[in-house]
């Protein structure tokens, strides 16, 4: 049985409560990703996905100078390196997510998409039954 620090992406870039949405927005074009992680002194304190821009900033008429803190999703679902595969698809699929930081001491040190589980061809189809969990809810 695979862990989560087996198959997560580990080189994730992120930005500071500081950044504005503009600065988010900018960078996850230039790394074409849909999330990335808000971390201060080391700690991870919120996500900004693809849709907390559209939802939370464009749709809400924010700024691209809004403050990245008033569009994150500060409540996080988690995951430590040591899970399974198996406990991460079921994490992801109970709380219809398609990332998870993973976070070891409250420092964030990779995160595991729904990609990461496709793409390492788990033998149980653990990817797929997350998917089709997230999306049929």
């Amino acid at each position: 049985m695979k862990t989560v620090r087996e198959v997560m992406t580990t080189n994730v870039d992120v930005c500071t409560p500081l950044d504005n949405v503009y600065e988010v927005a900018t960078k996850m074009k230039d790394l074409n990703v849909g999330a990335i992680p808000i971390v201060e002194n080391n700690q991870l304190v919120g996500m900004i996905t693809d849709r907390d821009l559209v939802v939370r900033g464009i749709a809400e008429k924010h700024a691209g100078s809004n403050p990245v803190t008033n569009v994150m999703s500060d409540h996080l679902v988690t995951i430590t390196p040591e899970a399974s595969v198996e406990e991460a698809a079921h994490l992801m699929a109970q709380h219809q997510v398609r990332r998870l930081p993973v976070v070891e001491h409250g420092q964030l040190i990779g995160i595991l998409a729904l990609g990461d589980l496709a793409v390492n061809q788990l033998s149980d189809d653990s990817a797929g039954d997350a998917l089709s969990d997230i999306s049929e809810r």
